[in-house]
């Protein structure tokens, strides 16, 4: 399951970046333990010419994925809870693979992708993981029976190509990708989706009481980036006429922004949402509207928000 605000930042983000090209489960759970595989991708059968803007990530997702952010470097416990999920989800989709008499191929068995921020030559070695010269400096092969990588993204080469996995990384490396986010143009889909992700980030941190040394640091690194979304959510508003833009331009604090950012991302997953449904959302507390944030990833159709709501209208 997510860990912390920015795991959940880095699994939304990540899901907005591929839901156009595959099917994306966020906290797919699976079935012979409690478990949740962060980030759940199944490719489309096609892939279209726009994915390569993916660089890196696009030459990751052309089979099924298994994505587990980490915001601290990872350790041994956290490499072997990854690879027991990986384990457990290939035995699922073998006995899914025999009662339809499916005979799998090795394409469409899936892989495990491990996102640190830096990573031990301890923990490397103690798992045998060696550098794989195919994906280039940064990615490590758990051995090719495992079907896992480990991604130490401070090693990654700071290139465009690398730009949306290095968005995850921390301190330094964050902040240089978050400039070079920042630098793209503006009628970016990508820059604009992952822009908003940071943006809610940053307002979840801004919401807590105490906050440590190092979320002082990546509300710092977030500053410019909440600060150009605000600029340019309202100039969106101005030139659009957007009831959304309109009320950002009134609205103060940060749980109205967070609200602001989950409806906008609510009419992209489902459509245009009804007034009353919109005024339920509104009456939600902001812990729930965190929680809403989350669960729209897996949303579909209106009914499946629906569904959500009255699951919690309870605590309204």
């Amino acid at each position: 399951m997510t860990r912390n605000r920015h795991d959940l930042f880095a699994k939304q983000y990540l899901a907005a970046l591929l839901q156009n090209w595959g099917e994306v489960t966020s906290s797919r759970k699976v079935i012979s333990e409690t478990r949740e595989i962060d980030l759940l991708f199944v490719p489309h059968a096609t892939t279209p010419l726009e994915r390569q803007q993916l660089g890196l990530l696009d030459r990751m997702i052309h089979r099924r994925s298994l994505f587990e952010p980490y915001r601290n470097p990872i350790n041994s416990n956290d490499i072997n809870s990854c690879l027991g999920k990986l384990n457990s989800f290939r035995e699922e989709i073998i006995r899914e693979a025999k009662r339809h008499k499916i005979r799998l191929t090795e394409q469409q068995m899936p892989q495990l992708w491990i996102l640190s921020p830096t990573v031990s030559q301890r923990i490397l070695q103690a798992f045998k993981a060696t550098p794989e010269p195919d994906w280039g400096d940064g990615i490590y092969g758990l051995g090719k029976g495992l079907r896992a990588k480990i991604v130490v993204i401070h090693q990654l080469p700071e290139t465009q190509d690398t730009l949306w996995i290095r968005l995850a990384g921390r301190e330094a490396v964050q902040e240089r990708a978050i400039a070079e986010l920042l630098a793209l143009p503006q009628e970016s889909s990508l820059r604009r989706q992952t822009v908003e992700h940071l943006s809610i980030l940053q307002i979840g941190i801004q919401q807590r009481k105490n906050v440590g040394i190092n979320e002082r640091r990546l509300m710092m690194n977030l500053n410019q980036v909440y600060e150009q979304w605000r600029e340019e959510t309202l100039l969106m508003g101005r030139q659009e006429g957007r009831q959304e833009g309109r009320q950002e331009g009134r609205q103060e604090g940060a749980i109205e922004k967070a609200l602001s950012l989950v409806l906008r991302q609510l009419a992209r997953k489902v459509g245009v949402l009804p007034e009353i449904t919109r005024s339920q959302i509104a009456q939600l507390p902001p812990g729930q509207i965190e929680d809403l944030a989350e669960a729209l990833l897996d949303f579909s159709s209106q009914d499946d928000l629906m569904t959500w709501l009255s699951a919690h209208s309870s605590s309204v």
